[in-house]
């Protein structure tokens, strides 16, 4: 089994409806999850320019979570039903 880390996109003020649709994405994926992962609040990047703040926003990646699939498309087919606000970025992690 390869790990997979998605990077979720996007942020709006959740509703109990976005909520819901989490959860329902979560359990639906939940013999995958190798890690839930955790929200992501302000952020900073660092560029050769020097730093900027990053606010969360609607362009913002704002969390991310680590799952076990096969192969890269078994790892896009468990979005089937992701609760998208902007979108998601999947990365397989690769080995050392």
């Amino acid at each position: 089994m390869r790990k997979f880390v998605i990077l979720h996109q996007g942020y709006i003020t959740p509703t109990e409806e976005i909520k819901n649709a989490w959860m329902g994405w979560f359990a639906a994926i939940g013999d995958s999850i190798v890690d839930s992962g955790n929200p992501f609040s302000v952020g900073r990047e660092l560029t050769k320019n020097g730093w900027r703040d990053l606010p969360v926003g609607i362009d913002s990646y704002t969390g991310y979570t680590i799952v076990g699939a096969e192969d890269m498309d078994a790892a896009a087919k468990l979005l089937d039903d992701y609760p998208m606000i902007t979108g998601a970025r999947i990365y397989e992690a690769s080995a050392m």
